[in-house]
């Protein structure tokens, strides 16, 4: 009886009482409402302010377009690039241990704690005209700043931790046991992380990828220094809603906002299906009973035994 009292007594401690859940509830929609639904209803709202003539037109306008196809090449260049880096810097420091391995994960961490604007700077000092290799890469007519690969190099910067930092938690967790037992078993090293790595992090590595994908479609201020804001040419989707509310288009500036809007949603949705697989696959694994060797099973060799 002593037992079920201490655990009645410690669920009774760890309850809040029915206002304390209701007034934490409210606030928390309070503050989603004012921050996220309020904002978006008002995007839509300005976009089709004109009528749904006027929002197709600012989305095919030659500029706008040309906005929208830099961005999705900027996130496709970006997102598979960073994707082989985070799996190889998440397999290096999870795996592994070796000297620079603390250093290694602090720039890992960089981008996080310099701001984008001091990243496109960074690049400006490096590749620009007056800038480190600036003299060589004008005579040899390459050009990164106020260019295509300025903004594809700013963008890899400040989106390059996002796969790996998901991943490492998630791999250093896991171990090397299973990893291990593949090797002895005779897999080769592509065998053992196509096989066996790669399916217990799929899940943690989607959710990376579109953390990413994100951040390089919305990116704003190491883009906007590197870009040079050359309308139909430099422009990404957030400089074009900048130059378009600036000039005092806002029908327009709305309309492209709408459609960032609507990507980041179509990423939240499959964010969140992402999570929820990754839930329900950890929840079975967890609800697996533990396998015991049957009397037969135990006088049969494995592969580990087994002779060619």
């Amino acid at each position: 009886m002593s037992a079920v009292n201490s655990v009645r007594t410690a669920h009774k401690g760890t309850t809040e009482s029915a206002w304390v859940r209701r007034t934490l509830i409210g606030i928390a929609l309070a503050f989603m409402f004012l921050f996220l639904v309020l904002p978006l209803a008002a995007v839509a709202t300005e976009a089709l302010r004109k009528g749904s003539e006027a929002y197709f037109e600012a989305l095919k306008e030659p500029d706008a377009w040309a906005a929208i196809r830099l961005t999705f090449l900027t996130a496709a260049i970006t997102v598979p690039l960073n994707l082989v880096f985070g799996v190889a810097a998440a397999w290096a420091v999870a795996k592994y241990e070796f000297r620079g391995k603390s250093f290694l994960t602090t720039l890992i961490d960089l981008p996080f704690s310099v701001s984008p604007v001091v990243a496109g700077l960074i690049y400006v000092l490096v590749f620009g005209a007056q800038g480190w290799f600036g003299p060589w890469l004008a005579e040899h007519d390459i050009k990164i700043v106020f260019a295509v690969p300025g903004i594809i190099l700013a963008t890899i910067f400040v989106t390059f931790p996002f796969i790996a930092r998901e991943l490492i938690p998630l791999m250093q967790a896991q171990g090397n046991d299973e990893e291990q037992a593949a090797i002895v078993l005779g897999a080769s090293g592509w065998q053992t992380f196509w096989y066996v790595t790669l399916p217990n992090i799929k899940w943690g590595l989607i959710y990376g990828v579109i953390l990413c994908n994100a951040r390089a479609m919305g990116e704003f201020g190491a883009v906007s220094v590197v870009s040079g804001h050359i309308r139909g040419q430099t422009n990404t989707m957030p400089l074009h809603v900048e130059i378009l509310y600036n000039e005092y288009q806002s029908v327009a500036a709305f309309a492209v906002a709408s459609l960032l809007a609507l990507l980041a949603l179509v990423t939240l949705v499959i964010k969140s299906i992402a999570e929820w697989q990754m839930e329900r696959e950890m929840k079975a694994l967890a609800e697996l009973p533990p396998e015991r060797p049957t009397p037969a099973a135990a006088g049969t060799p494995t592969l580990a035994t087994q002779t060619p």
